[in-house]
Order: C-alpha cells, then sequence, then structure tokens
C-alpha cells in the first residue's frame, strides 16, 4: 500500500477535509442539519412512509405525486369507505381494525362492598341529605367576620359554656327566691332599653348577676343593686360611651349612693376573678340566626324576643346552657313563623343539635309567647311589640310546636 492511501480514505469517509497548501488536512466548520419542518415523506410502499432529506419544492412535489401514483394502483386493495376521524384522533395503520369503544362500569372496591352490607344488616340506610349552606361566603371579604377562624372561635364558646355552666344556686340564698331574681331581669331589661344599649350589654348583664349569686349570698334589699352593678360593668365592657353612675343612681330612684355601687362593682369583680369574656347566649344567637336561611329582620326579632323571655325564668336559664337556649329560641322562632323544614341540615351542622333536643325548652318559650300579654312582668312584651322590633310579640304562637316533627327526628 502507498502512503496516498490513507490520505484517499480519510477523504472518502470524511468529505468535510480538505488539504491547505502546507500539505495539512483540516476539517471545515459545517453544522449538522435539522429538521426545520421541510421534509416530505415518499412512499415506497402503500402504508409505509419514508422520510427523505430533500427540501421540497414544487418541481419535487409534482415528481412524487407522478411516481406515488402508479405504485399505489398497483398495490392498493378495495376496502370499506371509512369514516373520518375526528380532530386529535391518532391515525390508524393499514393492518389495525377500529377499535371498539367499550363503557366499563367504574368496579367497587372491596371496603365500600363490605360497608353497604354492614349498613344494610345492622338496618341504617343511606338517605339523602340537605345540603349545609356556606352561611360565611357572603363575608369572605369582611376582616372583622373573622371566617378563617369562626368555626374554632365556636367551638371554643361550647366548650368553655360546659366548664363554666352556671349550678343550681338559689337553695344556697336563703333570703333570695326565682321570683325576685324575675322582677330584677325584667327591670333591668326595662333600663337596657331605656339606655339604649347593645344587646351584648344586656346578656352579659344576666351572666354577671346569675354568676355573682351563684358565689355570693345577697340579701333581698342588695338585689338590686347587685344588679346596678353588674350592669355598669357589662357596659364598661361592651359599650363604647356606658352609662355614669349617676345615670344609674337615678334611674333606680337613688335607692343607693354611688359609693355604694362602686364598692359593690369592684366585690363582683373580685368574687368573678375580672373574668368577663363569657359565651352568653347573645354570641349563639348571632351565628345560629345567621344559619337560619332565608335570614331576615323578622326571624331576628322572633328569635331575641323568645330568648329574653327565657331569661326572665330562673328554671330555663338553668337547666339549660346558653347555646341549647339560643338553638331552642331559633327552633321555636322558626316554628312560629311557619318555616319549612323546622330544623335543617345547615342548623343541624353549626348548632350541633337534633331536632328533638330542642323541642322541650322551644315549648316552654312558645308557652312565655303566649301568656307575654297577661303576665305582670312585661318589658319584654313592651319592646318587642314596638313596630322598630317587627312588633312580633303580636305573632300567634306556635300552638302546633308538638306536631312539627321531622323526618330526621329519631337520630
Amino acid at each position: 500500500m502507498t502512503t496516498n492511501e490513507p490520505v484517499l480514505q480519510i477523504q472518502h469517509l470524511n468529505k468535510d477535509v480538505k488539504q491547505n497548501n502546507e500539505g495539512q488536512y483540516e476539517r471545515k466548520n459545517r453544522r449538522a442539519l435539522v429538521d426545520i419542518g421541510n421534509l416530505a415523506p415518499t412512499v415506497v410502499e402503500v402504508g409505509k412512509p419514508t422520510q427523505i432529506s430533500r427540501p421540497v419544492t414544487r418541481n419535487f412535489c409534482t415528481q412524487l405525486g407522478e411516481n406515488a401514483q402508479p405504485a399505489a394502483d398497483k398495490n392498493v386493495k378495495i376496502q370499506k369507505p371509512q369514516p373520518e376521524p375526528n380532530k386529535g384522533d391518532v391515525p390508524l395503520k393499514p393492518h389495525e381494525e377500529t377499535p371498539r369503544i367499550k363503557s366499563k362500569k367504574p368496579s367497587k372496591s372491596l371496603t365500600t362492598v363490605l360497608t353497604a352490607r354492614s349498613k344494610a344488616a345492622c338496618g341504617i340506610t343511606t338517605k339523602p341529605k340537605d345540603l349545609v349552606a356556606d352561611i360565611d361566603e357572603s363575608d369572605i371579604n369582611n376582616e372583622l367576620a373573622e371566617v378563617e377562624y369562626v368555626e374554632d372561635i365556636y367551638k371554643f364558646y361550647k366548650l368553655s359554656e360546659t366548664e363554666g355552666g352556671l349550678q343550681d344556686y338559689m337553695n344556697s340564698q336563703p333570703d333570695l327566691n326565682a321570683k325576685m331574681r324575675a322582677i330584677l331581669i325584667d327591670w333591668l331589661i326595662e333600663v337596657h332599653r331605656k339606655f339604649n344599649l347593645m344587646p351584648e350589654s344586656l346578656y352579659l348583664t344576666i351572666n354577671i348577676v346569675d354568676r355573682y349569686l351563684s358565689v355570693k349570698k345577697v340579701p333581698r334589699r342588695e338585689l338590686q343593686l347587685v344588679g346596678i352593678s353588674a350592669m355598669l360593668i357589662a357596659c364598661k365592657y361592651e359599650e363604647i360611651w356606658p352609662p355614669e353612675v349617676t345615670d344609674l343612681i337615678e334611674i333606680s330612684d337613688n335607692a343607693y349612693p354611688r359609693e355604694q355601687i362602686l364598692t359593690m362593682e369592684k366585690a363582683i369583680l373580685g368574687h368573678l376573678g375580672w373574668y368577663l369574656t363569657v359565651p352568653t347566649p347573645y354570641v349563639f344567637l348571632v351565628r345560629y340566626s345567621k344559619a337560619s336561611l332565608p335570614y331576615d329582620s323578622e326571624m331576628e326579632n322572633m328569635v331575641f324576643f323568645l330568648t329574653e323571655l327565657g331569661l326572665i325564668h330562673y328554671s330555663v336559664i338553668i337547666t339549660n346552657c346558653p347555646s341549647k337556649l339560643a338553638a331552642s329560641a331559633v327552633y321555636a322562632a322558626r316554628c312560629t313563623l311557619k318555616k319549612t323544614p323546622a330544623w335543617t341540615e345547615t342548623l343541624k351542622h353549626h348548632t350541633g343539635y337534633y331536632e328533638h333536643e330542642l323541642r322541650e325548652c322551644a315549648k316552654i318559650l312558645v308557652t312565655f309567647h303566649e301568656c307575654a300579654s297577661e303576665t305582670k312582668l312585661k318589658a319584654v312584651y313592651r319592646k318587642y311589640v314596638n313596630p322598630e322590633k317587627g312588633a312580633v310579640a303580636l305573632f300567634p304562637p306556635a300552638r302546633n310546636l308538638e306536631a312539627v316533627v321531622s323526618d330526621g327526628d329519631s337520630e
């Protein structure tokens, strides 16, 4: 082999190498071609497309068409016309058949089957439930509504009312009875209305009175003093502009001097440990009334009317925690206003009470409504007979409450 043979082989294998003037070989800087979308398939056999690396031109396209047609006429077989595929379908190869679409039913897991059989064996049937409405949807952009924390807040309220619930204290009060307490609460409701105070102040005042009477024996002559001092504390806690001590002295017909009111105020705070952030029925009424859809002012006034009737009576506030009293008032109000159904899944979800748990307390509230115009304690009746409160006290009471039973009451 001569010395030129390797050079010829290199030139044969690599055509990008050229010889410079000094007899040395150097490589050209040539970039590899890439597919830029101008490659056209050529048909060698029917159904077997290949690609060529020749740019597509008009003459080349004409040549491809002339060469491919005779080959196709020789090899193509007559086939039944196939429907045109939809856009996005993958084209089938000639030897493939059109796939048959099979409707496959979702298979149930073994756990689902066993659970269904267990419920059937125990007599548990799945019944359709009303959807729980999102009552906070309209307040999602209201920062004061605290939508992100409202559920946790009310869980804490329910826990707090259970831990700090009132006990029957009337037997430990030798100089007081339930009737005296009812007279005091009726008077406080009237004072609250004349001062045009916030609803929170009234409910906190009654809560302070009951908690103080449960830990301290009070003589009969100081019972009204306890009520005035409790209202002063509640107004300082809830109101922006609370009434002054002189206003309370005047409205109590100068029964107690200023120093005695301030001394009682200090004594109450000391015995209660300055603990004033408590879940009164008011906080539950606001939430439960909102869950009573459709929510309107008539429903709201009726709920508060029935609740305040219950607050006057000692037996009601002792036997029912604040959340249950509020839920019973909502249930009785819906029966009075003939809302159907009387108790919904939304109310059940937000209150945590079933309908049968509230019926006894609701019956008592309806009884108070029925005789509100005839009783001697008329502060609540005068308050809600006013057109500003919708005159809900004049509505006929729900005498058919016992007949109002939902389908889910057996739960």
